[in-house]
């Protein structure tokens, strides 16, 4: 059994989302509300978490980037809000996935599995113990410690950000979908209306002042290319 911590204040959802959750491999502890969070994961430590943005105490933002400060625990937001800048803003705040309210069960259920699978196959424990670096032109990335320079300067990087570049970084030259990258950085398949990708695109182009798309290029119909001789 896997024990997810789920922040929600609408008791009729989060009386659903458990029971349903509980019929298969989850065990849920609801908090109610945002202030209460830190404290009751720490008391507890669950696998899981599904937070909730708009909670009574404090905002489910902040609570996601207090977790993330003392946790790397999987973090799904499931919230009313579609601004695709929450879900950006949240991406950024270190939760790795977002589900839009309302949701199917069998749906939450699925992303739910999806980072279960995460944490079997240990993909941010490599990630962090690996002594590699990388270098293309003027860019140096270090997996070890996650220090990315350009020009020689540090270029500080959202967690989301810097999973996106290593993506790209490691398929130099080949041309990746949304489909591909999601499933890399969320463990999820893209459902034809997710920006989240796009967004992240933006933002690191902005990081490295591709304001041209040099550096990283947009392949009309198929994905994006991480362009490995741009980087002079």
């Amino acid at each position: 059994m896997y024990r997810v911590m789920l922040v929600e204040d609408d008791e009729r959802l989060a009386t659903l989302v458990s029971e349903y959750l509980q019929s298969y491999e989850f065990s849920v502890d609801v908090v109610a509300r945002g202030d209460l969070a830190i404290a009751h994961f720490q008391a507890h430590s669950p696998d899981l978490v599904v937070l909730d943005l708009m909670l009574p105490g404090l905002d489910g933002m902040v609570v996601c980037r207090q977790l993330r400060e003392i946790s790397k625990v999987p973090i799904l937001i499931l919230t009313a809000r579609e601004d695709s800048y929450d879900e950006v803003s949240a991406l950024e705040q270190g939760a790795d996935d977002f589900v839009n309210k309302p949701v199917q069960p069998r749906i939450l259920l699925a992303r739910l599995r999806a980072l279960v699978r995460r944490i079997g196959s240990g993909a941010d424990t490599d990630e962090a113990s690996s002594n590699d670096s990388v270098s293309f032109g003027r860019l140096h990335v270090s997996r070890a410690d996650r220090v990315v320079q350009w020009h020689e300067k540090t270029v500080d990087l959202s967690n989301t950000e810097f999973k996106l570049l290593m993506i790209l970084v490691e398929a130099p030259g080949q041309v990746l979908s949304r489909d591909e990258i999601l499933k890399k950085m969320r463990g999820i398949e893209f459902d034809g209306l997710d920006r989240s990708i796009d967004n992240l695109v933006s933002r690191l182009r902005r990081r490295f002042d591709d304001h041209n798309s040099e550096r990283i290029k947009t392949v009309w119909g198929e994905g994006y290319l991480f362009s490995p001789s741009a980087w002079e």
